[in-house]
């Protein structure tokens, strides 16, 4: 990964017709310091860095969000449905997983590789509230592709979430669709 010079960054700022105080407000940091990075007296952190290079993305329409990269609507189950209906669901979509919601509320994520692990000879007829994973990372309609990538580093899935409403879901298929 090429990080950009702070001639880089002055030029992109300029090109976009951006003064540094807007650059500054974008990017949430202060204007003397876009000064002192540009004048190349301070190296900036990776994090401030990352967060003016959005900005400057966000200014040309490149940065991708949430709301671009989700598959809605959201096929899900409830958590009272049957892992069997549950498995016909996924075989019928060709879904390796399916994310469990109440409500519009998020409640999990069931997968094939959660139910296979399973010894029960029964395990088609357990709620798949016995069987999925708990644990779900969600995300507002607004993140950027760089924090739901780093999501899913370590989740099979980022849900969407507004106003407590899933809305939609991202998986590593769905920003490989945007970037390629």
């Amino acid at each position: 990964m090429d990080l950009p010079t702070p001639e880089d960054l002055r030029e992109r700022r300029n090109e976009l017709g951006l003064t540094q105080s807007d650059l500054a407000e974008h990017a949430d940091v202060s204007q003397p310091l876009i000064a002192r990075i540009e004048g190349g007296d301070v190296d900036p952190r990776l994090s401030t860095l990352r967060r003016i290079v959005n900005a400057l993305q966000e200014a040309e329409g490149g940065l991708l969000r949430a709301s671009d990269l989700m598959h809605s609507p959201v096929v899900s189950v409830e958590p009272d449905a049957s892992v069997h209906e549950t498995t016909e669901l996924m075989d019928q979509k060709s879904y390796s997983q399916l994310p469990v919601i109440r409500d519009g509320i998020p409640q999990g994520l069931i997968s094939t590789s959660v139910i296979r692990q399973r010894s029960e000879d029964n395990v088609g007829e357990l709620p798949v509230a016995e069987v999925m994973h708990e644990s779900i990372t969600t995300v507002e309609p607004d993140a950027t592709i760089d924090a739901i990538d780093a999501h899913l580093d370590h989740n099979d899935a980022v849900l969407v979430v507004e106003d407590g409403q899933t809305v939609g879901i991202i998986t590593e298929a769905d920003i490989a669709r945007h970037i390629s």
